[in-house]
């Protein structure tokens, strides 16, 4: 799909005292934190029930290291839908898009990184509940932290259609940078977190879904 605009945002959107009772809200369920996965892996399987081996999280840390959090409150989703629905007019997708899935809080320690991936998958979710049938479209970052907290762990986009091709064309997206900025792009763009090499870098993350592309 070729696009005018591949990503959106709006700089120092979220005001810094609502940043600051995310992290600590994300920071209180410790007993909730656990080792993000790649998304594929959450699908495929029930991971309660049938825990990473050893051998499987030693290869996933090759694709993806940080801690997230999920969280469901309505007054984060009320905080940022609506720049979702300005990006998705602002940048002339217009997606059809009807559901939201959990946020999910990221920890970024340093050493942490999220490798080169795309959002989306080929088939829609199958599973039942409100997901069903729906696939994602429109991604949400939401930077937390202070950019003098923390080194490293840039955003960095590349626009190409597939995993294996070799030329790409990739950039740091610096507006992402200031506490409370929101990026807003399609769901297929590949993007990746580069390595925080001092402090921690803190997140919110936000799938916006709808029902495949006609």
């Amino acid at each position: 799909m070729n696009l005018d605009s591949y990503y959106w945002y709006f700089r120092s959107a979220v005001p810094s005292r609502v940043c600051d009772m995310i992290i600590r809200y994300g920071k209180s369920e410790k007993k909730r934190e656990h080792q993000a996965i790649t998304g594929q892996v959450g699908r495929d399987r029930d991971l309660k029930n049938q825990p990473l081996t050893k051998e499987e999280l030693k290869d996933l840390k090759k694709k993806r290291d940080s801690n997230i959090v999920w969280m469901n409150d309505q007054w984060i989703y009320k905080e940022i839908q609506p720049y979702v629905s300005m990006a998705n007019s602002h940048a002339g997708w217009n997606f059809n898009w009807n559901w939201s899935e959990s946020c999910q809080f990221t920890i970024y320690k340093k050493g942490q990184y999220y490798d080169w991936h795309s959002d989306s998958w080929n088939k829609p979710y199958a599973k039942e509940g409100p997901t069903k049938g729906r696939i994602r479209k429109l991604s949400v970052t939401v930077s937390l932290s202070d950019p003098k907290t923390y080194k490293g762990g840039e955003l960095e986009f590349d626009f190409r259609q597939h995993d294996d091709e070799k030329k790409r064309k990739t950039f740091i997206c610096k507006e992402i940078l200031p506490k409370g900025s929101i990026v807003v792009f399609p769901s297929f763009v590949w993007h990746r977190v580069k390595p925080v090499t001092k402090g921690v870098r803190y997140s919110l993350v936000v799938w916006n879904l709808g029902w495949p592309f006609q």
